[in-house]
């Protein structure tokens, strides 16, 4: 098995009678980009404080880097790093001002190299040019980026980002992009947990998804997208001809609500065909369907996206605005 940089056994959290996370088996690799999708309310947020020692569990084992927790938190905690709801800090406090006070709790950070762990925290988030304004005059997207910089002020085996790109314009959402890529490339792993599937699906190796306190898929993002259906996607102004034809070559062809394919420009319609468990070369459809006199304006592979299989999955949406 591949070295886990996070695992959880059985993990459970009850508040009263309200079950937060049940029995919980989560496997995050060492060196993986791992997202941790679900809808508001799954149980993501409650996992990653216990996984921080900042909440207790009710049942179940963690292990964060190789380290049985909560009982090994002053040797785990100075190799992680996390933004975990949202960023804090003091408003009458310049941003720089406040990466110092908080370097300077941590007892394991040399006081003579403070000021250059600062400034390179700063510059790896952006921060740079505001590093002596108040935070009080921040935007929300720049004090996003503090805090994740008060997360990157020492090098971290570990990096816990919840909801990174909050607030963050285009460009912030690239750089934090970018930022999250090269600290994996680095050795760091680096688990985000966001509603953004967009974002997950461009940054992240791995994904977990949860809904309602359990665990209902987790593995590589390829492998997740697996998962999903795969369909041949036709444009033909012959739609009669091409199911006609798909359907005799062993395709189970989709139909619309009304019985017809969907209209498409130009007088064509797409006709869209499930594929089989083991399907002929796409070359050997197109073939068939041209020798079947079907006049072909488009044909491609389609697969399921990442918020194709989390609805199918949670039976939920994705409501990016939470």
């Amino acid at each position: 098995m591949t070295e886990l940089a996070v695992e959880t056994h059985g993990l459970t959290k009850r508040f009263g009678r309200q079950l937060a996370v049940d029995d919980l088996d989560l496997a995050v690799p060492r060196g993986a980009v791992f997202g941790f999708l679900g809808p508001n309310g799954s149980g993501k947020t409650t996992t990653i404080r216990i996984v921080l020692g900042l909440a207790a569990a009710s049942a179940g084992s963690v292990r964060v880097l190789g380290h049985d927790m909560p009982k090994s938190l002053g040797t785990v905690l100075p190799r992680v790093g996390a933004l975990v709801e949202g960023p804090a800090a003091y408003p009458f406090l310049s941003g720089a001002a406040n990466l110092r006070r908080l370097d300077a709790a941590d007892r394991h950070a040399a006081p003579a190299t403070r000021t250059r762990r600062v400034a390179q925290a700063l510059e790896r988030v952006g921060l740079s040019h505001a590093g002596g304004k108040r935070v009080r005059a921040y935007s929300l997207g720049m004090k996003q980026r503090l805090g994740i910089a008060a997360a990157l002020l020492r090098p971290r085996d570990l990096l816990v980002l919840d909801e990174p790109t909050n607030g963050l314009d285009p460009q912030g959402t690239r750089e934090v992009r970018s930022l999250v890529r090269s600290l994996a490339e680095g050795g760091t792993t680096v688990v985000v947990s966001s509603h953004l599937l967009a974002e997950i699906e461009q940054i992240c190796t791995h994904v977990a998804v949860m809904r309602t306190g359990r665990l209902v898929a987790q593995g590589s993002l390829d492998e997740l997208r697996g998962l999903g259906r795969s369909r041949l996607r036709v444009l033909t102004p012959d739609p009669a001809r091409a199911r006609e034809e798909l359907a005799r070559l062993g395709l189970v062809v989709e139909r619309d609500d009304d019985g017809a394919p969907a209209p498409a420009p130009d007088g064509a319609a797409v006709v869209r065909a499930a594929l089989p468990a083991e399907p002929p070369l796409l070359e050997t459809l197109a073939a068939a369907l041209v020798a079947a006199e079907v006049r072909l304006r488009g044909f491609e592979l389609e697969r399921d996206t990442l918020e194709d299989r989390f609805v199918a999955l949670t039976g939920e949406g994705f409501d990016v605005a939470q």
